[in-house]
């Protein structure tokens, strides 16, 4: 009964035709270099527990898993399309950033989301075209144009939960320069609360700044952000039924130049360098039991575009190096520096069938290479067939086949190969993905569907693995994956209101090669039937509902299934509720709840599932 009512709560809220829904066309996003145009995954965009952050709310994304541990914001592993954390790359501008330690940090990004467009996720060609070490998909934003406004939010709630939060931006004309401005925005964002389970506090801070030039064809932005984060969880990496803590600073800074000309031309260059230190301790009653310290430097340069020949033939392209070192108390070999580079090319010819109709053809290649790695040529294109009404509305139909590469970081590569928790594997070689698939958009006045499947093959994937005899040991191992997937993911508007839903299943044939090989952590570890159901509401001017929920059936774990509160199974739901007073402009005062069901589900197996969270905030725009 309890599970009946979980069910049917969220999808009343979401469907009773008495609501009407309304349209929000602002969520749509915009095209960035090519990249199909998308409506918003999720309704809520700020998360209940913690300020927001570039990972925010992913875990309710019909093609994201967001694993954490504690909550999104403080760690987790994201993973598309049924990969694992190390597959999946963060990119900004025309850059991914990238962390070489491991990919339980790639997500550790101190940039405000009010200076973002996104998240897009890139899968299949696209990311085979703009990702970097990232074979499976990336997650993409780019810099938003700077707008005089701002912004001041607190918040508090249950676990001792407070927040404070201020953000302002101001544009200024250049005298006597056509269309130049010149533009500051800061932002800092701090806080605390003693955590949704015993031993889950955390206390965060951000500070992040940029100065920004425009014209009427260029933006050029340099971006200084610094993030402070400490956190503990129970079982957090182990199952030693310990209280685990991290302590994480990383420091960024990045030079971006867009530039467009002529027609449906573009380019964009992006330079950074990245610092990044972590400090865990396996037990904080007993912290000289065990601790590590890590610290990895990144700098990179990369470059990205668009160069149309003529009305029928153009050329995308994408670039990066990057360079990367790490000190570390826990890597035993000599493997603590790598530099890598990517270039691809992917030439675009377009036919017009009739006047409402085009096809396009892409087909090209990518060249990744390493210092210690060997090189790997890979192949990526699509066609598409689109029509498009007189009205506006829209049909694609694509196939995609892409092949991709990356290789192993280095807790994989770098540690030691006979002791320890997590044991690495000095004969892990470059992985490769090939991803083919088939699908269809729909683009209509009032609302859209994304669907598609697809077929990947990871070889030699590193994936984390154990056997029954030795649980406890997470040894670095390769593994062939075959996966099966299939998405729907779909937006109706109506009247004052919209509704967000999908559903997604994945099929996994794994072959590690090795008979001592029982279980896996994280390459096996997704849900074989995922469904989304989200919706904005509106019903009077001062008043907003958002709701997300998730509901998965998750793959078989015998770690998972070993827990006391083991389950395949889970409902989770955040809902929010925003009044807008007309007496006080620009003040909204907001209710949030996040797993409002109390669930108990191992995001991570073996690792507790995070608890309830409510809030109370108040935020003054200017």
């Amino acid at each position: 009964m309890i599970r009946a009512v979980q069910i049917i709560l969220p999808t009343l809220l979401c469907s009773l035709p008495s609501f009407a829904f309304a349209a929000d066309n602002t969520k749509n996003t915009q095209e960035i270099e090519k990249i199909t145009i998308e409506a918003s995954a999720t309704a809520n965009k700020v998360p209940v527990g913690t300020f927001d952050a570039p990972v925010s709310n992913l875990e309710y994304d019909p093609r994201v898993d967001l694993q954490s541990r504690n909550m999104a914001e403080a760690q987790a592993d994201v993973t598309i399309r049924g990969g694992i954390f190390e597959n999946t790359g963060f990119r900004v501008g025309s850059a991914t950033l990238f962390d070489p330690q491991t990919g339980h940090y790639v997500s550790e990004i101190p940039i405000a989301p009010q200076m973002l467009q996104g998240p897009y996720i890139l899968t299949g060609a696209d990311n085979a075209l703009y990702g970097v070490n990232s074979s499976v998909g990336t997650v993409s934003f780019a810099w938003k144009p700077i707008q005089t406004a701002g912004s001041l939010s607190v918040a508090a709630g249950n676990h001792d939960f407070n927040l404070q939060s201020i953000h302002a931006g101001y544009q200024i004309p250049l005298k006597n320069v056509n269309d130049w401005n010149l533009a500051f925005e800061g932002e800092y964002s701090r806080s605390a609360s003693d955590g949704t389970v015993k031993f889950g506090d955390h206390d965060f801070n951000r500070a992040s700044a940029r100065i920004q030039l425009t014209s009427s064809n260029t933006q050029t932005d340099l971006f200084f952000g610094v993030q402070n984060k400490f956190f503990g969880w129970p079982n957090m990496y182990t199952p030693f039924n310990v209280n685990e803590t991290e302590e994480l600073k990383t420091r960024l800074i990045i030079l971006n130049h867009q530039h467009t000309y002529a027609k449906d031309s573009r380019f964009e260059v992006t330079a950074y360098t990245r610092r990044h230190n972590d400090h865990y301790i396996f037990s904080r009653e007993n912290p000289e039991t065990f601790q590590s310290f890590h610290e990895t430097n990144v700098d990179s340069l990369a470059l990205a575009g668009r160069h149309s020949i003529n009305e029928s033939f153009a050329l995308n392209y994408s670039s990066q190096l990057l360079a990367d070192e790490i000190e570390s108390t826990s890597l035993e070999n000599n493997f603590t520096s790598r530099s890598y580079f990517k270039a691809s090319i992917l030439p675009e010819y377009q036919i017009d069938l009739q006047p409402d109709q085009a096809l396009t053809m892409r087909l090209g290649a990518a060249f990744d290479d390493s210092n210690r790695d060997d090189s790997h040529w890979s192949l990526l294109g699509d066609v598409a067939w689109q029509k498009t009404q007189a009205d506006g509305s829209a049909k694609t139909l694509y196939f995609s086949y892409a092949q991709a590469s990356q290789v192993a970081g280095y807790t994989a590569i770098g540690g030691s190969d006979s002791g320890g928790l997590f044991r690495s594997n000095y004969n892990l070689k470059r992985e490769t993905t090939t991803n083919i698939e088939l699908g269809l958009f729909l683009d209509e006045h009032n609302w859209r569907l994304n669907s598609a499947i697809f077929y990947r093959q990871d070889n030699n994937l590193t994936d984390w693995t154990f056997n029954f005899d030795s649980t406890s040991a997470r040894v670095a191992n390769p593994v062939d994956i075959d996966t099966l997937g299939l998405e729907f993911f779909a937006t109706q508007y109506f009247g004052s209101a919209e509704i967000i839903a999908s559903y997604t299943y994945l099929h996994k044939s794994e072959d590690y090669g090795s008979e001592e090989i029982d279980a896996s952590f994280y390459a096996l570890n997704f849900p074989d039937h995922r469904i989304t159901l989200g919706a904005i509401w509106r019903p009077m001017e001062i008043l907003e509902f958002r709701i997300d929920n998730e509901w998965r059936k998750q793959h078989d774990n015998p770690l998972r299934a070993s827990s006391s509160n083991s389950q395949d199974e889970a409902l989770f739901t955040h809902l929010t509720l925003t009044f807008t007073p007309k007496q006080i402009s620009g003040l909204s005062i907001a209710l949030a709840a996040d797993n409002l069901w109390d669930e108990s589900f191992e995001e991570i197996p073996g690792t507790p599932g995070r608890g309830e969270q409510y809030t109370v905030s108040a935020t003054y725009k200017w």
